[in-house]
């Protein structure tokens, strides 16, 4: 599992590791759960909060341990990849189209 061993990532649980702490016990206790959706939603309870799905969000994460928080388009050749895709790249997917579009028709440069 190369991303384990990522510099990145290693950068990232450092300067996040309370934040991620907080986030696996407020998994872990419907309580703390509680509290937390209650700052939105006063009437809220442990009682109302359910066990459900989760979901996975791909983020792509910089070498220094940021995560890049906008589209990242990678050029090989005739390949044009569109990477991190963030939502809500739905919205987006004219804007993407347009933007490859004028890549190949030349009137657009990749930057580095």
């Amino acid at each position: 599992m190369e991303e384990a061993s990522s510099a990145g990532l290693h950068r990232l649980m450092l300067r996040n590791w309370r934040t991620g702490a907080w986030e696996l016990a407020r998994d872990r206790s419907r309580a703390l759960l509680a509290g937390s959706v209650r700052r939105l939603l006063p009437e809220v309870t442990a009682h109302d909060i359910a066990p459900g799905p989760s979901g996975v969000r791909a983020q792509a994460l910089a070498r220094d341990g940021r995560l890049v928080s906008g589209f990242v388009f990678w050029r090989r050749g005739r390949l044009l990849a569109v990477r991190n895709a963030p939502s809500p790249a739905a919205t987006a997917a004219l804007a993407i189209a347009e933007h490859v579009a004028g890549v190949f028709a030349g009137t657009v440069r990749l930057t580095a």
